[in-house]
């Protein structure tokens, strides 16, 4: 059977060897199909030969039909935030932890990347959100990101004053550690630590989390994927607030700033193997699947959930 991709990328989370089987299993699996291979600098760093095809990781957005992620959710993370705007499909070869993003393990690579090479998969569009630092009306900073925008002051557990507008609409002044801005895909990371809603990848909407308010009556609130988020930093004491986004890239933020938080301009699009389910995803990362006791839960064949 023709594959359904002509030129697949390949990377590997950055300088880690300890996950080299697993590159390499991906390799002979696209090889076998006979697939092109093009890797990145990196990755093709890691491997001995002299037939290696590399390019840089801009180059694999223009050059390849399909990216192939070896490593954690983190790994991933990086990956959307340099090349969603390139629509190139991703994939993802689970070597970390929870891996919500990252579905195949490496263990299935042999028997659900065939599947995936001959076109039997599903596909997700995971919007990003774009952050914008705005300092004196000049814009200082960008990055986007997959997960969340969490404007905080840095490792300092200090509380830093900041005010909320969604849509040009005044929502509040606030007190706290600081803010997570979560999309959906987001909503199972640093945000749902801070008590904010597990929301389905196909929802188009945003969480916006306070972290450990000054009210008990500040909750989590949910606005429309399309909205303009604006957040005033105000007094931040001694500490150095910064805005991070997806935890790996951080702005600078002073008093007076303004963080401008909207939806990213194109989406990333994450294909899994057939049968993929974010409920199981849930129910097998986040323990749900477990009751006191070990008796089995209705719906689950013997008591054990399938992972």
């Amino acid at each position: 059977m023709k594959a359904a991709f002509s030129k697949v990328g390949l990377v590997s989370r950055r300088d880690s060897p300890e996950i080299l089987d697993s590159v390499l299993a991906v390799r002979d699996c696209l090889v076998r199909s006979d697939v092109a291979v093009l890797f990145e600098d990196a990755t093709a760093r890691m491997i001995d030969g002299s037939s290696i095809q590399a390019a840089s990781r801009a180059g694999l957005g223009d050059e390849c039909d399909l990216i192939i992620v070896v490593g954690g959710d983190g790994s991933l993370l990086g990956l959307g935030r340099d090349l969603a705007h390139a629509g190139v499909p991703v994939l993802g070869i689970n070597r970390g932890g929870l891996g919500f993003l990252a579905d195949i393990s490496p263990d299935q690579i042999d028997a659900r990347l065939p599947e995936v090479l001959a076109g039997e998969f599903s596909a997700e569009d995971h919007f990003l959100l774009d952050a914008r630092v705005i300092r004196d009306g000049t814009e200082v900073g960008k990055s986007p990101a997959l997960n969340d925008v969490v404007v905080h002051l840095g490792g300092m557990s200090r509380m830093m004053e900041f005010s909320l507008w969604v849509d040009g609409q005044f929502v509040y002044d606030q007190r706290s550690d600081g803010l997570i801005i979560a999309s959906p895909t987001g909503s199972t990371a640093y945000s749902l630590s801070a008590g904010g809603p597990i929301m389905h990848p196909s929802l188009d909407a945003i969480v916006i989390v306070p972290m450990f308010p000054h009210t008990l009556t500040s909750r989590p609130l949910v606005v429309r994927g399309q909205s303009a988020i604006k957040v005033g930093i105000g007094e931040i004491g001694t500490g150095d607030a910064q805005v991070s986004c997806d935890s790996q890239v951080d702005l600078e933020l002073r008093p007076g700033d303004e963080v401008i938080i909207r939806k990213y301009k194109t989406p990333l699009r994450l294909i899994y193997p057939l049968g993929h389910s974010f409920f199981e995803s849930c129910r097998s990362k986040l323990d749900w699947a477990s009751r006191l006791g070990g008796r089995p839960l209705p719906g689950q064949a013997g008591g054990v959930s399938k992972s």
